[in-house]
């Protein structure tokens, strides 16, 4: 083997070397930053012993008058409290519903009463299930905004969170929140 030959062969595998470090090292950035923004997404609230995870919603269409809300309420005490009341800033009204299905129809009625969360549990108002509905939409939420809602607990007072805004046909991007 010539020395010019080898000479290149050398600076060849010392690129090669130095690429694939490079590689790894942005690589391992990348999944840092995935890990960091997980950790963005999955903002939590607490209030007493009240703690509301992810709240979420979607964007609308344009001229759409009603959009819904999402999240996982976490009681950590040893007694119950109720979710009594919303409002926020970007609807008119604020209601607690719930979905169900009866005789095969899919139907959906306001709760009435507030919602309790029980001791040491917890309650998921995802889609097709107990949510909240914006009534009376002042703007349109739009894709990566956020906007805020007041919630106010029976025992734990109350608590400002922000909401989210998802995609249109998103399901809160934090599936495990809900379990």
């Amino acid at each position: 083997m010539s020395y010019t030959f080898r000479a290149r062969l050398f600076r060849t595998s010392r690129f090669l070397r130095s690429f694939e470090e490079r590689l790894g090292v942005t690589v391992l950035l990348l999944a840092l930053l995935f890990v960091g923004a997980q950790a963005v997404f999955a903002h939590e609230f607490r209030v007493g012993d009240i703690e509301i995870v992810h709240p979420w919603s979607r964007a609308t269409p344009p001229g759409a008058k009603v959009a819904g809300g999402y999240f996982t309420v976490n009681n950590t005490g040893s007694s119950p409290d109720r979710l009594l009341s919303i409002s926020s800033e970007i609807s008119a009204k604020v209601e607690l519903h719930e979905m169900g299905v009866s005789d095969g129809v899919m139907t959906m009625r306001p709760v009435s009463g507030g919602l309790e969360i029980p001791a040491g549990g917890k309650v998921a108002l995802a889609p097709g299930g107990y949510h909240l509905m914006f009534i009376g939409l002042k703007r349109q939420p739009k894709q990566g905004e956020t906007f805020s809602a007041a919630l106010t607990f029976e025992k734990a007072g109350a608590v400002t969170v922000e909401f989210a805004v998802e995609g249109m046909g998103e399901t809160g991007g934090m599936h495990d929140h809900a379990n």
